[in-house]
């Protein structure tokens, strides 16, 4: 295999790395964990993550609950009396998160952080829970409250602002085409049209503006690459007040892990259409679930969609869903966990998992600033077990990282390189660094491996 890199395109300007801390931050209350957790996702000898999302929880009426898994019901700093039909702020909840964004904040390296909701506050929908309509497809919002969720959400943000907090964005809506609520729940969310999305971003627009806040939009957190995603970016763009504070469109990467034609087709017909903006791939894990968090091939799949998404779907940055989920130990005595850690209930027990390696290979080695690269390669659908992924760093080195799902793989680098180094990982190693020496035009990747290799 010969990787051209000699003649490699420069494409987009990167803008870094992110994660969610929903919903496992709320459930961290020991500060030394709180403290070994953000080292190792936006620490300089972590991954340096640059990207926080933080959650504006929707809380829940413990009458009207029907989320049962704890880690999926949020605390609300809004207390709702439903006798008395009144409202009052309590800033003091939700204080582990909170506690966790101030940790990661501190290492010094965030210089994006984004205020999202998965619904509106249980008290403003129309089933009285965060968790969605008593119908699937149903927005669970009545019209009369929309200005009442624009508020809650820009004096929540407002209150972090006062406290020192560099909040950048505001992302009111999360996957807005999934159901969401019906007949079984089990976390929150809320079902927009179309219209509705389009009317929520534009309240929030104006208001943002009124209140001439240093704040600007995101979203809408679109579910899939395609589908309806289209729909929502032309109604957006088309909207002249949502423009004036909506410099990014975000959208997620579900339901498209072995396809790499829909990340041509999302570029072509999507990016490529409107330069004005920037595209931020803000969710992905992979789902369905089939690897567990002591296989390796989970690594693999995450990496393969982070460089899939980047040089092929043009996203300039890329955030995981989230940092780290509940274990969910199956039948076959494995976690299966989604995210880059697990931990039980409370956090007293926890791992990294495989797939973190998956993020590393990428996140340690090309920061924000650096320029991704078309060397040529186009996978497919039915030939998608070789990929490699190149930058420029701001450091003027070229980094190529190679996900080896096939068989061993003999490569030939095309370019004019002075110094190699090679860092590796497989089901046994990680991080290992292999060689650092003089460019001898080549290597070998083994069957099922990580290779990120540096250029100079």
């Amino acid at each position: 295999m010969k990787i051209n890199l000699k003649g490699a395109k420069a494409l987009q300007s990167f803008k870094g790395w992110g994660t969610s801390a929903c919903w496992w931050a709320q459930a961290v209350s020991d500060e030394k964990t709180q403290e070994e957790l953000a080292g190792l996702l936006y620490g300089d000898s972590g991954l340096k993550l640059n990207i926080y999302r933080y959650n504006i929880g929707g809380g829940f009426d413990e009458a009207l609950n029907r989320v049962e898994n704890p880690w999926r019901r949020t605390e609300s700093f809004l207390l709702y009396d439903r006798e008395e039909e009144t409202s009052s702020w309590d800033f003091s909840r939700d204080k582990n998160a909170v506690s966790v964004m101030k940790k990661c904040l501190d290492k010094g390296n965030i210089d994006t952080l984004i205020l999202f909701c998965n619904s509106p506050h249980y008290s403003q929908t129309a089933s009285g829970q965060a968790s969605g309509s008593l119908l699937g497809h149903t927005c669970n919002i009545p019209k009369m409250n929309y200005k009442k969720f624009v508020d809650y959400v820009l004096d929540v943000a407002q209150h972090f602002i006062d406290e020192g907090f560099p909040v950048d964005y505001i992302s009111p809506i999360n996957e807005p085409q999934w159901k969401w609520g019906g007949s079984y729940v089990w976390q929150e969310g809320c079902h927009y049209e179309l219209p509705e999305v389009l009317e929520i971003y534009r309240l929030f627009a104006e208001e943002i503006l009124r209140r001439k806040m240093p704040v600007r939009l995101y979203g809408p957190e679109s579910g899939a690459m395609l589908e309806d995603t289209p729909e929502y970016l032309e109604a957006l763009a088309a909207d002249e007040t949502i423009m004036k504070v909506l410099p990014i469109f975000a959208y997620h990467s579900y339901h498209a892990d072995s396809r790499p034609e829909d990340r041509y087709e999302f570029k072509e017909k999507l990016v490529n259409a409107h330069p004005e903006l920037r595209f931020d791939m803000s969710e992905w894990c992979e789902l369905p679930n089939k690897s567990h968090t002591k296989n390796f091939r989970g690594a693999l799949i995450t990496a393969r969609i982070i460089g899939q998404d980047i040089i092929y779907g043009g996203a300039e940055s890329w955030t995981s869903w989230v940092a780290a989920n509940n274990i969910h130990i199956k039948e076959d005595g494995f976690d299966y966990s989604d995210a880059m850690l697990s931990g039980n209930l409370d956090f007293t027990e926890w791992t990294v998992n495989e797939r973190f390696y998956g993020m590393a290979h990428f996140t340690k080695f090309i920061p924000k600033g650096s320029v991704a690269l078309d060397i040529g390669l186009r996978p497919t659908e039915d030939n998608n077990t070789f990929n490699a992924f190149a930058f420029r760093t701001p450091e003027n080195e070229t980094a190529l990282v190679i996900v080896n799902e096939g068989e061993e793989a003999e490569i030939t680098l095309d370019g004019d390189f002075k110094t190699l180094e090679i860092i590796r990982s497989t089901q046994e190693k990680k991080l290992e660094k292999i060689y650092s020496g003089e460019f001898n035009g080549g290597l070998t990747c083994p069957a099922s491996s990580l290779t990120t290799v540096i250029l100079k």
